[in-house]
């Protein structure tokens, strides 16, 4: 290295916090969350495969068209991945632990080349009555095709820091 080269040290870079935090919601609220995530021929039958769901409609689109379909079909559970994970940076990404999934209805049959969006409201919050410096958050969330159609729809809860916690 040369004298005059500066030497960047990782930890003296500046870091920014990402997600919410409890104080942050309101109940009521709805969020519109970014991007949208195109699901294709690959993606469902990788989805499949590694998933031992070995159902022909997942990776013969012969069968699948022969079973009305226009296409293969999507994995419900990958459309429901999908669906949570573009939730993530608006709900939990602050981290917190995610205490489970009710009320899951999956209302249309996805296939490559939809485009899923997702939405969610919040429902419920309230403190923590074990866990000091948390509370539990619950939000309705539904995912929709690229033509607005509901595909799937359920409700989330999770365990997300208060601020108090963090100072």
């Amino acid at each position: 290295m040369n004298s005059h080269e500066q030497v960047l040290e990782p930890s003296t870079f500046p870091t920014r916090t990402h997600g919410r935090q409890y104080e942050d919601f309101q109940v009521g609220e709805h969020l519109d969350h970014h991007w949208g995530r195109t699901l294709t021929a690959g993606d469902a039958t990788l989805f499949a495969t590694t998933t031992l769901a070995y159902n022909p409609l997942y990776f013969n689109a012969d069968h699948a068209r022969a079973e009305g379909h226009r296409d293969l079909v999507v994995h419900p559970l990958l459309a429901l991945c999908t669906v949570v994970g573009l939730s993530v940076e608006d709900l939990s990404e602050a981290g917190g632990p995610f205490l489970g999934i009710d009320d899951l209805v999956f209302h249309r049959p996805v296939h490559p080349g939809d485009t899923l969006s997702s939405s969610s409201t919040v429902l419920d919050k309230r403190p923590s009555r074990t866990q000091p410096g948390f509370g539990i958050v619950t939000w309705r969330t539904e995912g929709r095709n690229q033509h607005g159609e509901l595909v799937v729809a359920f409700t989330r809860s999770n365990l997300v820091v208060m601020r108090e916690a963090l100072q």
